[in-house]
C-alpha cells in the first residue's frame, strides 16, 4: 500500500497512516486503502489484533480540503461514497481494533478511531468534528458511532458545536479507554493489544462480531440518510463560503443559504 504502512508484530499489526507532510489528510488514495483493510486482514489468520495510528505528529487532519476543493460534483459523490465503506471495512474487520490516536484527529479521522473496538489517546491529543465550521454535516457513519460512544447529548455537543476536545475530557466521557503520555503511546497500545491477541481469537471475533450486530444494525438506515444530507448541504451557499473562508484564513459569514 502507498498510503498505509502495515509494520507486522507477532500477532499484533500497526496500521500507520503515512501521508505526515499532509498530517494525514484523507485523500481518495488514502480511502480506497481502508477500504481494502477488511478484506486484506480476511485472510490473514495470524494477525490477531490491528493498531490503527498515524505517522508523525498526528493521527490524521480529517479529509484532505485541497482536494476536496478541486472535485466535480460528481466526483465529490462518488468520493462521500467511498468515505462510508472505508469506515464500514474498518468496523467489519474480524480481528479486535485499537485506535492509537496522537495530535489531531479531526472529521474522517475521528469516523476512523470510533469505528475502532478500543481507543487510547495521548495527552497531547486533539480530536473533533469540525464539518459544521465548513457548512456541511457529518457522514461516514460518524454520528451513529459517536451517539453509541458519548451518547447523544454529548455527541450534539461536538457535532453541532463543531468545538475539538482534549483527551482528558474525551476520557471522561467514555471516548477513549485510556490516555498516556505522547511517547508512550505506541507501547501503551501494544500493551492492550497482548491482552486481547492472548484470548481465544474465534471466541474473541465472535463476541466482537455479536456486539456489533447488536448496537449498530439499526445504523445502516442511517448511512443512507447522511449521504442525501451530504449532497444537500454540498450545494448550499454556506458550504461554498465556509470553504472560500477556509482558504482565506478567515471566519465564515454563514447566511442560511
Amino acid at each position: 500500500m502507498k498510503h498505509l504502512n502495515i509494520e507486522q508484530k507477532g500477532s499484533i499489526a500497526i496500521v500507520s497512516i503515512a501521508r505526515p507532510d499532509a498530517m494525514n489528510a484523507l485523500n481518495q488514495e488514502v480511502l480506497k486503502e481502508f477500504f481494502s483493510l477488511q478484506e486484506h486482514f480476511r485472510k490473514d489468520l495470524d494477525t490477531r489484533v490491528v493498531i490503527f495510528t498515524g505517522e508523525g505528529d498526528h493521527f490524521s487532519a480529517g479529509a484532505d480540503l485541497k482536494e476536496k476543493a478541486q472535485l466535480s460534483t460528481k466526483l465529490e459523490s462518488w468520493r462521500n461514497n467511498y468515505g462510508k465503506p472505508a469506515i464500514k471495512s474498518i468496523l467489519d474487520i474480524d480481528q479486535i481494533t485499537i485506535a492509537a490516536v496522537n495530535g489531531y484527529c479531526l472529521g474522517g479521522a475521528a469516523c476512523i478511531a470510533s469505528a475502532c473496538d478500543f481507543r487510547i489517546a495521548s495527552t497531547k491529543s486533539i480530536l473533533g468534528y469540525p464539518e459544521i465550521n465548513l457548512g456541511i454535516n457529518l457522514n461516514w457513519l460518524g454520528l451513529p458511532l459517536a451517539v453509541r460512544l458519548i451518547g447523544p447529548a454529548k455527541a450534539k455537543k461536538m457535532v453541532i458545536g463543531g468545538k475539538n476536545e482534549n483527551a482528558d475530557t474525551l476520557l471522561s466521557w467514555g471516548f477513549y479507554d485510556e490516555v498516556c503520555n505522547p511517547e508512550e503511546l505506541i507501547e501503551k497500545a501494544i500493551e492492550m493489544a497482548n491482552l486481547y491477541s492472548s484470548k481465544s481469537p474465534i471466541a474473541a471475533q465472535m463476541i466482537k462480531r455479536s456486539v456489533n450486530n447488536l448496537v449498530y444494525k439499526n445504523d445502516e438506515s442511517i448511512m443512507h440518510m447522511d449521504y442525501d444530507q451530504t449532497l444537500l448541504t454540498h450545494e448550499t451557499k454556506d458550504r461554498k463560503e465556509a470553504v472560500t473562508a477556509f482558504f482565506e484564513k478567515r471566519e465564515p459569514e454563514f447566511k442560511g443559504d
